[in-house]
Parts: C-alpha cells; structure tokens; sequence
C-alpha cells in the first residue's frame, strides 16, 4: 500500500480514538453476503445497512463506531455496518457490490440504508440496485463526482474537507472522467424513479452543500418522499465533531431524531 494512503487511513482511526465512545451495546463482526460487517443490537429490527464515510478510501468500521452506536441507540434498529471495499486497491464498482451483496443476503427483512459524504453515495447508488427498501438516510452526501456544484468553490475553505483532495480519493474510486459523469455513479443524472423514502442534512459550510441538495430536487422531482433541511452554521460531516460543538451534536441528534421517526 502506498505510504501516504495508509498514513491517511492511520490519521484517521487516531482521530476517531480521540472522540467520545457511543452508547455500550452487543456487537458482533462477522460476514453477511460474503462481505466483513459489524453488527449492533443483533436481535433488533427493522435492519439499516449503514455505509461509513472517508472519500473511498480512509474510513473503516473503526472511524465510525461511535456514530453507528449512537444511530443503533436512537433508532433502536440492528445496523449492520459494512466493511466495504476501498480505492484504490478496489475502485469502483466494488463498494457498492459489497453494499448489494450486504443487502441480498438480508432479503425478507425490513431494511433500510444509511451513510455519511461519500458512504450516504454508496446508500443511495445501492438502493438504486436493490429494490424494496425503508428508507435512505444520510448526512451530508456526496451525489456528484464531478464535483461541479458552486459550493465545492464557495465552501473550500472550511478547514474540513479539502476539495482537492476529495478530487484525488475520487479519481482513484473512479479513474474514468466519462463514469464519473454518467447515470452509473451520478446521482445527479441518475433516474431516480422508485428509490425510498429519503432523509438528507446538508450543512451550511460543506463544499458538497450544493449537490446533496440538487440530489434532494431530484428525489422530489421524481417522486420520492424527501424529509430535507440544511444545518446553519455547520461543517461537513459535523457528527463527528460532536464533542467540540454543542451546535453539532444539537444537529445530530435531530438527524436521528427524524431517522427514527421515518422508520416507526
């Protein structure tokens, strides 16, 4: 592995370490689908397939097991948390394989699926796959590859999420410009039609704002049930920073607030 990825996937498990562990609760690492997951509250139901972030490329079971808990605690609900394939040993279309394998072999079940940034994509891209789902849930999503929204400008420099580096992870997810752009990965060209119900939280200061919230037009415009609202004030991914920022940890637990509530 080349050093400098493994560096960035190592800083961001020591981040995570530093952040307040979620709620205690059985968990369980297996396989579902032939595809590494982590289980929590296993008896429970309905089942949320849960997609972490990390562009593609850094983040890992690891990086969000606090998040995952606190969305298992509130919704009451078994997540199963996916340990997919990353960029760029696996480029795409291996992420969202694993997501559909995940779901498949869940089939009979009430499921849903959730993510944040660049897992809420993959939660979308596989429910788009699989049919018959709850719910999609997700904060602050990635919808474009392209990256062309105004905000990825207006919003640079926000000391979170550094658009040129987002275009790196992507490139490698993705290396084909002409994919990145077509109805294969491309939320925002993508038909829509059938998807479930959605949640999606956007935040004021997110280079990727502007294209979780076309995403949200989109949904509307096809049909799709979309409960939708933007957190002033707030940075990209802002569950993560919910130790530092009342105003962030206020922000997601009406996130998960709502997520219950779509799924009762």
């Amino acid at each position: 592995m080349d050093h400098k990825i493994a560096a960035q996937r190592d800083g961001a498990r020591s981040r995570a370490a530093r952040r307040s562990p979620g709620p205690p609760m059985p968990t369980v690492d297996r396989r579902i689908g032939g595809v590494p997951v982590r289980v929590y509250q296993p008896d429970a139901t309905p089942v949320i397939v849960y997609l972490h972030g990390g562009g593609f490329v850094i983040g890992d079971l690891e990086t969000h097991d606090a998040q995952v808990r606190r969305l298992a605690a509130a919704t009451g609900a078994r997540v199963v948390a996916v340990d997919y394939r990353r960029a760029p040993e696996h480029p795409w279309p291996a992420a969202v394989d694993d997501t559909v394998a995940v779901l498949t072999a869940l089939a009979g079940q009430p499921l849903a699926v959730a993510g944040d940034s660049s897992g809420g994509m993959l939660a979308a891209l596989a429910a788009l796959r699989v049919p018959g789902l709850l719910a999609q849930l997700l904060v602050c999503p990635n919808a474009d590859l392209t990256l062309s929204s105004p905000s990825v400008v207006s919003e640079a420099d926000n000391g979170f999420l550094d658009p040129a580096q987002l275009r790196e992870w992507i490139g490698w997810w993705v290396p084909s410009p002409e994919v990145r752009a077509s109805a294969a990965v491309n939320l925002l060209v993508a038909d829509l039609h059938g998807l479930p119900p959605a949640l999606v939280v956007t935040a004021e200061h997110d280079p990727l704002r502007d294209e979780g919230e076309a995403y949200v037009a989109r949904l509307t415009s096809a049909g799709v049930p979309v409960r939708h609202w933007r957190e002033a004030g707030l940075l990209h991914d802002f569950p993560t920073m919910r130790d530092a920022n009342p105003a962030a940890a206020a922000a997601e637990d009406r996130f998960l607030a709502a997520a219950r509530e779509l799924l009762l």
